[in-house]
């Protein structure tokens, strides 16, 4: 609301103006824009109603003609002046509208601008999300093909070590046997030789024992005949 300052000087105590005034206004000089208030100056006028002189028992009131015209015409006079200001705010409103809806639009531009980058962010970030994902799908692929490998690679060993320990084994009874045989065969003709060598002694014996019988049945019967 237009709130502006008066410029002429206030009313003397009795209502009036001072001499230098004509009619409210300063000789030569006129009311500049921006320097009455008409608030201020109904105020003057209400206050002049208000403290004239009132007759009793008829509710009427004297007032000072002179005074009334001057504070009306001061008031005219100022008008323009005070439309003139009216008319400036409220092209600096436009102007300030303008501005505004400028700044506006440019904050909704803005906003617009970061809504796409955000969109486009959020694009990158569903991609890079999409392509860990396969990269983690196909780690885990390969690391379950490789376990699997590495497995059918273990049994593959395990069954190669179980039949080379079973090649072995029946090498090594093979081998066992044939000692075995082998050692048969050599305690047999140790045995042979020892029997056969028993077979000598016992026949050396039984023939020593016949020759022993047979000289001393020579020396019985040769002491046997010396007697005769």
């Amino acid at each position: 609301m237009l709130q502006p300052q008066v410029s002429h000087s206030d009313p003397n105590r009795n209502g009036s103006y001072p001499p230098d005034y004509v009619n409210g206004i300063s000789p030569g000089e006129s009311p500049q824009a921006g320097s009455v208030d008409i608030q201020e100056e109904l105020n003057r006028l209400e206050e002049i109603m208000l403290t004239s002189f009132r007759i009793p028992l008829t509710g009427r009131t004297l007032v000072d003609e002179e005074k009334l015209l001057e504070q009306l015409d001061y008031i005219r006079v100022s008008l323009p002046s005070v439309f003139q200001q009216a008319a400036a705010i409220l092209e600096q409103k436009d102007e300030i509208l303008l501005e505004a809806e400028e700044y506006g639009q440019q904050l909704v531009d803005a906003a617009q601008a970061k809504r796409a980058q955000i969109l486009a962010e959020s694009d990158i970030i569903m991609q890079a999300e999409h392509q860990a994902e396969q990269l983690r799908q196909q780690v885990q692929q390969e690391c379950e093909a490789m376990m699997k490998d590495t497995l059918n690679e273990i049994d593959l060993k395990r069954l190669a070590c179980q039949e080379e320990l079973e090649q072995m084994r029946q090498i090594a009874i093979a081998q066992a046997q044939e000692i075995e045989g082998g050692a048969d065969q050599y305690a047999d003709h140790v045995l042979e030789g020892i029997e056969q060598d028993l077979k000598d002694m016992l026949r050396i014996i039984t023939n020593g024992r016949q020759q022993l019988r047979a000289d001393s049945q020579s020396q019985q019967n040769s002491h046997s005949y010396k007697k005769k």
